[in-house]
């Protein structure tokens, strides 16, 4: 008797793109020959996905639906406020990002054209917009005077930028445990909401200083 087919999903096929990248250090040439390797057909794979290319993208998108999941389960997140929900977003990302270095290492390594690197991070950049329109509180508005003329889009824009920083440094980071992007997370995301307070200024010197010593000294 043959052996029942497994049933195809869209984490199943993710998966095993991710697994053919890491064995072969490269993504499949095209959609046939990757189907093909995996035991089910083309009509299967473009159910879920329209290229490979949309493959990468939405893997990003999902470890970033992974965090936003895992936070949620938190009963006591729901009460942080903006800043602490930012803090916890970070390395709760970081933490799925690190279980999946290898790979994330590996894909954005391996384009020198930065704008290739962007576009693979497309999902995930809307994706996180959409996280930060969520954590926005009518609270924060209100108490800090200068964000009621701080417009949304800046903010996510200037988030956005700040989070490819953070992964910018967490890929060049040799420390043990990556202890080094938690102190940059920490410093960061401090500095940035200070940024729309009236004192900013000894949360920026504390972190442009770490940031010298990590680019000057330790090279």
């Amino acid at each position: 008797m043959a052996a029942k087919k497994t049933i195809l999903t869209k984490d199943k096929i993710v998966s095993l793109y991710m697994n053919y990248v890491l064995d072969h250090s490269e993504k499949p040439k095209s959609v046939y020959h990757f189907a093909k390797m995996n035991d089910f057909t083309e009509a299967e794979f473009y159910s879920f996905f329209g290229t490979i290319e949309s493959i990468e993208k939405e893997i990003f998108k999902m470890f970033l639906e992974k965090t936003v999941e895992l936070l949620n389960k938190n009963k006591d997140y729901e009460m942080y406020d903006m800043k602490s929900k930012m803090l916890s977003f970070y390395f709760t990302f970081f933490e799925i990002l690190t279980a999946n270095r290898s790979y994330v290492v590996l894909v954005l390594k391996e384009h020198n054209n930065q704008l290739k690197k962007l576009m693979q991070l497309s999902e995930l950049r809307n994706s996180f917009k959409n996280y930060l329109i969520e954590i926005i509180s009518d609270d924060f508005r209100t108490q800090q005077e200068k964000f009621q003329n701080f417009q949304e889009k800046a903010f996510q824009e200037t988030s956005w930028i700040q989070l490819l920083l953070t992964l910018k440094f967490w890929l060049d980071d040799s420390s043990p445990a990556f202890e080094k992007t938690d102190i940059y997370i920490e410093k960061s995301v401090k500095a940035s909401f200070e940024l729309m307070n009236i004192t900013p200024l000894d949360s920026l010197i504390d972190f442009g200083k770490f940031i010298f010593k990590e680019k000057i000294y330790n090279k």
